[in-house]
């Protein structure tokens, strides 16, 4: 393909008008440098999302879905569209700061051997987000189910999974970087592949990044750009809905990936593992004040304000 964009921006938006609005305005406020694009892909979205976009930016490339296609094909569709040399997985519930964009491009073409990357996240309240994961063993995980990493926050096994002492200072290889901001270099997805559509959301970042590491392709976290993220707005719309799906993808990520083991007997060890972390997190989700979906060490925090 000749002529290439630098940069198409992916926005998969579901019911989220307000903060979409801000996402998009904030890429044009503070993006300069780069020839790019965005494309958002709305998700068949009840609240005007789509009609905002159109009547407010009509320079975006819009994609309304008749009827729900989730997270993961909506990215998927965004990079069979782009026309660039990179693409920005990017959630709506994003702001940039600075012109990030730019940086995150420079940086990859800087580190050729880098087939995606991701920047450094902050709370609103400007703290770091924690959005690096160790791939761990089926024992941190029962105990991340457990709250371990609430009762021992320093506890070296809940940094196997949370990461918790990763230097967010400095650009390093990660084993596992969340998809809210993501670029991803075009030979990555043309040769590598592109997200799992066994998937609809949940664990959708880590089976891409574990099937990178696997076809031996590396993943970089670098702190060259920071992008403000509010978290979790549209899986926390049906809390209930998005714990089951995300143990049910869970579980679809360890028989698919055997990540856990190959052997039947360790599958099925892994399945009721997980129906028990289900239970335990529904459970908590009853019982508790906090209903948010995730809310693991450095995630955002409550959001306070309305997303209409």
């Amino acid at each position: 393909m000749d002529n290439l964009l630098d940069l198409t921006v992916i926005i998969p938006s579901y019911n989220t008008r307000r903060l979409l609005h801000d996402c998009i305005s904030s890429i044009y406020e503070h993006t300069r440098g780069l020839h790019f694009e965005i494309i958002c892909i709305d998700d068949h979205s009840p609240d005007g999302s789509a009609d905002m976009v159109a009547e407010t930016f009509p320079e975006v490339i819009l994609v309304r879905n008749p009827t729900n296609q989730f997270y993961v094909k909506n990215n998927n569709l965004g990079m069979r569209m782009s026309r660039a040399r990179y693409a920005c997985l990017l959630n709506s519930d994003t702001r940039l700061i600075g012109n990030a964009f730019a940086a995150l491009v420079q940086y990859m073409d800087e580190n050729p051997q880098v087939a995606a990357c991701g920047p450094k996240l902050l709370n609103p309240d400007g703290s770091v987000q924690h959005c690096i994961r160790h791939f761990s063993g089926p024992a941190t995980m029962v105990l991340q189910a457990l709250n371990w990493h609430k009762l021992f926050p320093r506890s070296r096994l809940t940094d196997r999974y949370y990461a918790t002492g990763f230097d967010y200072s400095k650009a390093q290889p990660v084993d596992s970087i969340g998809t809210t901001a993501y670029v991803i270099r075009r030979s990555t997805w043309e040769n590598a592949g592109m997200l799992d559509e066994r998937f609809r959301l949940f664990v959708s970042d880590l089976a891409y990044n574990f099937m990178l590491k696997q076809k031996g392709y590396m993943v970089h976290y670098t702190p060259c750009a920071e992008i403000i993220h509010f978290g979790s707005q549209s899986v926390n719309q049906q809390a209930q809905n998005s714990l089951r799906e995300l143990h049910e993808a869970l579980i679809a990520f360890n028989e698919a990936y055997n990540y856990f083991g190959k052997s039947g007997a360790s599958k099925w060890l892994v399945r009721l593992a997980v129906k028990a972390r289900d239970y335990c997190k529904r459970a908590e989700y009853y019982l508790g004040s906090d209903k948010r979906v995730i809310k693991g060490p450095g995630a955002p925090p409550k959001a306070r304000a309305s997303v209409s």
